[in-house]
């Protein structure tokens, strides 16, 4: 038997590129860090200290993206050993378990490697939940890839960013750790090198039953839609997906583009006097007629999951609509 290919390693580039991705690891490893180093512990602190190391959790200080409308909110900080350090502090409903918390907070603080932003300390007082992990001065992908057109991006830092991305998935999937939530451009960062790094974020999971995941995605892979579960699978469809956002210099899906473009929903804004017709399954949606809909859908083909109750299955809908048509 041949050895087994990686998900996320260079023999599934096409040959064309691989050599332009081994020149860019040239006299660099894959980003592992000795996870004894003595840079790399995980900490426990005080509320009192992530405050006085935010001046307050003060405005002047968050550095998340969306800024203080966020329900959980990025600050930068510097602790009483000079070392700057992003803070992320969740809102208060969150995280209702404190011990899936720290353990999860743990596990992810045991990660060290130079392709990730670690994980280097948490909170956990009351209700406050808060991350500690180490600070990327230079932006996100985002910001360097989308919103900077005036400067885009070189191609060698785009295959460095793929090269170095995957290196971040592959050591995570080699902890145990292959579940990687709201994977996106604005969980990529840039250190102090400008090196781009994966946020250590997007690896905890906050189970509420201890099988589904909540999450956040910004790429919807189908089976998160059929199962409302996060796979591995679900991993590399969101890591294609930002290959694409590399390629294009375009957000995939377009953000310029309406929603209801991109599903193909009518613009409600449309003149009641336009008409808009609709297919036999559009129509049947649109009069929330669940028989007709399991019908067409099974006209073409489509059969729920076996052994799968799922929220977009027929019978859970139907069961759903029979129990309101009760009230």
């Amino acid at each position: 038997m041949g050895a087994r290919c990686s998900k996320f390693s260079l023999c599934w580039w096409p040959s064309h590129l691989k050599s332009n991705l081994h020149n860019l690891s040239d006299n660099d490893d894959d980003g592992k860090r000795d996870e004894n180093d003595p840079r790399g512990g995980f900490s426990e602190y005080s509320l009192d200290q992530l405050r006085v190391a935010t001046s307050g959790f003060s405005p002047d200080n968050i550095v998340s993206e969306h800024g203080e409308k966020a329900p959980n909110v990025v600050y930068r900080g510097m602790l009483e050993d000079d070392r700057l350090v992003a803070v992320k502090r969740f809102n208060k409903s969150a995280w209702p378990d404190s011990r899936q918390f720290l353990d999860e907070a743990r596990a992810v603080g045991q990660l060290r490697s130079e392709r990730l932003a670690n994980l280097v300390g948490c909170c956990c007082e009351g209700e406050e939940r808060l991350l500690v992990a180490e600070f990327m001065p230079n932006e996100t992908l985002s910001k360097h890839l989308f919103h900077w057109e005036a400067q885009p991006m070189k191609w060698a830092m785009r295959l460095r960013v793929a090269l170095y991305l995957a290196q971040a998935l592959e050591y995570c999937s080699s902890k145990e750790r292959a579940l990687y939530h709201d994977l996106n451009a604005y969980r990529i960062l840039f250190d102090q090198e400008a090196n781009p790094r994966l946020s250590c974020f997007g690896l905890m999971k906050n189970s509420r039953d201890g099988r589904s995941y909540s999450t956040n995605l910004a790429f919807t892979p189908p089976e998160y839609l059929r199962t409302g579960r996060i796979t591995p699978e679900s991993v590399v469809y969101s890591f294609g997906t930002l290959l694409l956002g590399l390629l294009s210099g375009k957000h995939i899906p377009p953000s310029h583009v309406p929603s209801n473009v991109l599903m193909g929903i009518p613009d409600r804004s449309l003149s009641s006097k336009e008409t808009v017709s609709l297919t036999p399954f559009g129509d049947a949606c649109s009069r929330r007629d669940l028989t007709a809909i399991h019908e067409i859908l099974e006209k073409i083909g489509y059969k729920d999951d076996e052994d799968v109750a799922n929220e977009l299955s027929f019978p859970m809908l139907d069961k759903s609509n029979t129990r309101n048509s009760k009230f």
